[in-house]
């Protein structure tokens, strides 16, 4: 999931964005959105992102090479890295 900055909301989207928010929810109409009522396939924490941390950090080169050669398509090596210390952590805990 890629961050991307929004472009800032004009007078009127903000005037019909408070419009709708004061209406009674009762005049809201949710027909075209039922409720889901089946949350099985629902995923927990799939929007979660941690606060991450700019450091320095001294690795052995051949450590490097092997994650920057290994790393899945759809995340950088430092993401592989960071995944692979988390699951030291929690092999490791008590």
């Amino acid at each position: 999931m890629k961050k991307e900055i929004s472009e800032h909301l004009t007078a009127q989207q903000k005037a019909q964005l408070q419009s709708l928010a004061e209406l009674p929810d009762e005049q809201i109409n949710t027909s075209d959105i039922p409720e889901v009522q089946d949350w099985s396939g629902a995923r927990r924490g799939v929007f979660y992102r941690p606060v991450k941390q700019q450091i320095t950090l001294r690795l052995d080169a051949d450590l490097i090479d092997w994650f920057k050669r290994n790393h899945p398509q759809d995340e950088g090596y430092q993401t592989s890295i960071n995944r692979a210390l988390r699951e030291y952590i929690a092999h490791h805990q008590p």
